[in-house]
């Protein structure tokens, strides 16, 4: 069983930061590739940033620029620095990584609960 844990989201004003973190733990022997999605009210769930086991980066590019991913590979831990925040950043933000179980099994893809990012005055 994997777990992952997302925590960092909040109230924040427009222009303002917040640092996502998502830990993952259970079964896990290989971590791949470890992102951040978000999904507004009456939206889609949209891929915000992408990180691979090996670091290259991806983002959307309504966040470049202003956010952040990185990744601790010992600690099974992904990072989402925000910055610059704007009220169109506001949605619940998940946490998806694809994991191996063991070293013979197909990796999986996993997602957090979600974090809620309200960015308001």
């Amino acid at each position: 069983q994997v777990q992952l844990v997302e925590s960092g989201g909040g109230l924040v004003q427009p222009g303002g930061s917040l640092r996502l973190s998502c830990a993952a733990s259970g079964s896990i022997f290989r971590i791949n590739d470890m992102g951040w999605y978000r999904q507004a009210p009456g939206n889609q769930r949209e891929l915000v940033a992408s990180i691979t086991r090996g670091g290259i980066v991806h983002y959307a590019d309504s966040v470049r620029y202003r956010v952040t991913i990185s990744r601790d590979n010992a600690r099974n831990t992904v990072w989402l620095q925000m910055n610059s925040l704007r009220p169109e950043d506001t949605a619940l933000y998940y946490c998806h990584a694809e994991i191996a179980a063991a070293w013979n099994a197909r990796a999986l893809e996993h997602w957090g609960q979600g974090t809620l990012v309200t960015v308001s005055s």
